[in-house]
């Protein structure tokens, strides 16, 4: 008789047979759910392999058996020994053993950078709905410079911005900046056209701009034209290019590819095209630096990736392709999620000596002083979904939340960037006291508090809502309700009225009270909280009663819809100046 095959356990592959769900109570997965979850990341009965797993030590820890030298980041040397020296410096470094193949060593400072001025105020913005009348059709980073200008000259010392991840470079163009192609670069539809060399004095290019600029009377964004004016007039400004010493540079620095053969000789064919699209980049890149001189930019980090795009191609031996990220059902949600974004195998990210995580901080960390992580609970846990499952089907799965936290904070170290992370919805017990010893600040958001501002922790960030959540004129006007039920989503109406009571509540306020007036008091209670920033979002000064994006409304133009006034309106408003000044004497 033929031995029965052994299975993996799902507790060596981090595969959670139960969890705790967002009514605190306790679920438990069924096997096949678990079973489809370790075939997804071909797990087999004898576990995962350690052997070229990374080190993580601080001075003095214990280091493997058989280190025969410390190879140093810099070049430098340390000889083998059992503990770590004190004079090792923070870095990533090698261990060559006597005995077997080298291993990666990490030394962190295992927290993360703090901002430097405690009691900061600033604005949150959607980039792309912030236009001017220079914009051509979407907002830009020479809007996202005169909208840091103007916040400065407020008392602001922070913007915080969707991210600007790379989309594929052809329409039709991916609306949402959290399904990126790629983490590690940046949407070229974000540049400001009139500000690269030639752009003004070339008939053809201002031709086209007045093209775009027309479209800043829509109510809906339309990048697909937006990029077809773009691409156009980028093309005919990079043949104009006759070089740049520190594109040179640039390209040295970033410009590294794979080493696969295929792809080397496919650069060099197409040499051309590829330094194209490092100009693209190098002129973002140089672009953003600006916008970031007046304070300091908060870039966000989307959770992950398309299947389809430049990330999942570059990631493809460290990702789990037979299975997506998302969420498990809720009350508000009794099927579940499922994003279509494919996780990191853990197991397969720590062989890599976690190259993808570093890369993407990296990316993001270069240009701004701070960074919000989203979906930040991704480095402790995440909800696996396999192909072909219901998202009721899937099961969560652990991450090395421990080692993914000493690389962020020694990359936030090394880049002098504070790090946020959004820590709402279902948090494990231990999450947030984690995050808080590490040094990442925790997402406060009224919406969702049950206490009053002045009770908020120091080591946070204050907000009023998010990018999915209702604005205060949605919110307190009704409208947001009102367009749930035009979509066909179910309205938990008593969910509603509660909300609706706490914002009363914050501003103190009687329902009856206009909606400018309620924003001011809103905003004036906030800013109240202890909370090393306090952020303000443009969305509710400018009175937009439509939220960026409303989840399962598929047919709904989400994350395409401008502000309702444009940057020029805004700096001449009254409501915004009120806010500014109620923000700015919490300092």
């Amino acid at each position: 008789m033929t031995a029965a095959k052994r299975r993996p356990d799902p507790v060596r592959w981090g595969v959670l047979k139960e969890y705790v769900d967002a009514s605190s109570v306790r679920r438990t997965v069924g096997p096949q759910a678990i079973g489809r979850v370790l075939d997804a990341m071909a797990a087999h009965a004898d576990g995962p392999s350690e052997s070229n797993a990374p080190v993580f030590a601080g001075p003095g820890e214990r280091l493997p058996s058989g280190v025969e030298v410390i190879q140093l980041e810099d070049g430098g040397e340390r000889r083998g020994a059992r503990r770590l020296p004190a004079d090792v410096p923070f870095g990533y470094h090698t261990l060559r053993m006597r005995d077997g193949p080298e291993r990666v060593l990490v030394v962190s400072p295992r927290r993360c950078l703090l901002p430097r001025r405690r009691r900061q105020w600033g604005w949150a913005a959607q980039l792309y709905a912030v236009r001017s009348q220079n914009s051509w059709g979407i907002g830009d980073l020479g809007d996202l410079r005169a909208l840091s200008r103007w916040a400065a000259r407020a008392g602001a010392g922070v913007v915080v911005i969707n991210p600007l991840h790379a989309t594929l470079p052809r329409p039709p163009q991916e609306a949402s900046p959290y399904f990126p192609s790629s983490r590690l670069y940046r949407n070229p539809l974000y540049l400001e056209i009139d500000a690269i060399a030639g752009a003004r004095a070339d008939r053809q290019v201002q031709a086209m701009a007045r093209q775009a600029r027309e479209l800043n009377a829509a109510s809906v964004i339309d990048r697909n034209r937006v990029y077809v004016l773009k691409a156009r007039a980028l093309e005919r400004l990079w043949r104009q290019f006759r070089g740049d010493p520190d594109f040179d540079r640039f390209c040295e620095r970033q410009g590294v590819m794979p080493d696969s053969p295929t792809v080397q000789r496919f650069a060099r064919e197409h040499r051309e095209r590829v330094d194209f699209h490092r100009w693209l980049q190098w002129m973002l890149d140089r672009q953003l630096s600006r916008a970031s001189s007046e304070l300091t930019v908060v870039h966000d980090v989307a959770v992950g990736f398309a299947p389809d795009g430049a990330d999942a191609w570059l990631w493809q031996d460290v990702i789990a392709s037979r299975a997506c990220i998302g969420a498990p059902p809720d009350e508000f949600n009794a099927a579940g999620q499922a994003w279509g974004i494919p996780p990191f195998d853990p197991h397969l990210l720590r062989a890599a000596a976690y190259k993808p995580l570093v890369e993407t901080l990296r990316a993001s960390m270069r240009s701004g002083g701070g960074v919000r992580i989203d979906h930040v609970m991704g480095m402790f846990r995440l909800w696996w979904v396999p192909e072909s499952s219901d998202p009721r089907e899937g099961a969560y799965v652990r991450y090395p939340a421990r080692e993914m936290l000493d690389i962020l904070a020694l990359e936030s170290v090394r880049a002098g960037c504070y790090v946020i992370g959004e820590d709402l919805g279902t948090v494990g017990a231990r999450v947030r006291p984690e995050l808080q010893r590490r040094g990442v600040l925790s997402y406060r958001v009224a919406w969702f508090e049950r206490i009053p501002p002045r009770r908020y922790p120091e080591q946070a960030v204050a907000a009023m809502n998010t990018h999915d959540l209702p604005t205060v004129a949605g919110m307190w006007t009704g409208e947001d309700e009102r367009e749930m039920s035009a979509y066909g989503l179910r309205v938990n109406r008593a969910a509603q009225e509660h909300v609706r009571s706490r914002l009363a509540r914050l501003a103190a306020v009687e329902e009856t009270v206009a909606t400018g007036s309620v924003v001011e008091s809103a905003y004036a209670a906030l800013a109240e909280a202890p909370s090393m920033l306090v952020v303000a979002s443009l969305d509710d000064v400018t009175l937009s009663p439509r939220r960026p994006n409303l989840p399962g409304a598929a047919s709904r133009p989400n994350w395409s819809i401008p502000l309702p006034r444009t940057l020029e309106q805004l700096r001449r408003d009254a409501l915004p100046r009120r806010v500014a000044s109620v923000l700015q004497r919490r300092r």
